[in-house]
């Protein structure tokens, strides 16, 4: 009788090829949590992931101790936790985009003399990916995933002149939406509370070529955002300056703008974008 043995290695490709079918049962739940709008119920998480809340729960146990999800303690929402950041963060670091910014950022922080960033469009608007301290900066509260608002933050008013129609659009302009209706609550004057006001807003960023705020963050601070497009024109990352409005240039022809923008239009044309 002859007896058919299979190879180790071949055994080996078949489990590769099979995959382990609970860990790719248990990523709809954080794919749900991506691409929702904030924290949420374990019952809607479930549904949402077309699986039973008893079922769901088992999962997000082992995903709190991988720190991949976090309950709050009040409300017992569910959310991503730190080491989905840590995980996003390392990958968008290896895009070429964002790779060449970091290269960059050195040589930039010698002409301006002041902290930078970089942003990317992420699930819930602008995100900063990388920072660079400058040694003389003061300091500021922001930190790596930390999401720009668009109105009132250099970063979010590039993105919203310069986002088009591309991936992230129609998230941008909930996001305007939600924080026009925040101004008029708070009555704040420095930033659009109407349909007008974005407009001209998105038209004199465009105008400059990149996104400016002066204290309407923090009090304080000022900064610029200047775009980077991609070899197709759709807006890569933005690439920020901060600094003390005491001390920084916030004239939009001033070196600080400029230098900004030279470095922007360079990284532009290397990744293939040819201005009009």
């Amino acid at each position: 009788m002859t007896v058919s043995r299979t190879a180790p290695e071949d055994q080996d490709s078949d489990k590769t090829r099979a995959g382990i079918q609970s860990v790719e049962v248990g990523f709809a739940l954080l794919e749900v949590l991506a691409q929702a709008e904030g924290p949420l119920m374990l019952r809607d998480l479930a549904a949402s992931a077309g699986m039973s809340a008893a079922k769901a729960h088992r999962y997000l146990v082992s995903f709190q101790r991988l720190g991949l999800v976090v309950q709050d303690n009040a409300s017992t929402r569910y959310e991503l936790g730190p080491a989905t950041l840590r995980l996003g963060l390392a990958t968008l670091s290896r895009l070429d985009a964002v790779k060449m910014a970091r290269e960059r950022l050195p040589a930039l922080m010698e002409k301006t003399g002041h902290t930078l960033a970089i942003a990317v469009w992420g699930n819930h608007g602008p995100t900063l990916v990388h920072w660079q301290e400058s040694p003389l900066a003061v300091p500021v509260n922001l930190r790596l995933g930390d999401v720009m608002p668009m109105l009132s933050s250099a970063t979010g008013r590039c993105f919203a002149a310069f986002i088009g129609n591309g991936v992230g659009a129609d998230r941008a302009r909930a996001m305007i939406e939600q924080e026009m209706l925040l101004a008029r609550k708070l009555g704040r004057t420095d930033v659009p509370t109407t349909a007008a006001g974005v407009r001209e807003l998105v038209e004199h960023t465009r105008a400059q070529g990149l996104g400016q705020g002066v204290n309407v963050l923090l009090p304080g601070l000022s900064g610029f955002c200047s775009p980077v497009f991609d070899a197709d024109g759709q807006l890569s990352l933005g690439v920020v300056a901060l600094g003390s409005s005491a001390t920084l240039d916030t004239q939009p022809r001033g070196t600080v703008a400029q230098q900004l923008l030279s470095m922007t239009h360079q990284l532009s044309a290397d990744l293939g974008w040819h201005r009009a």
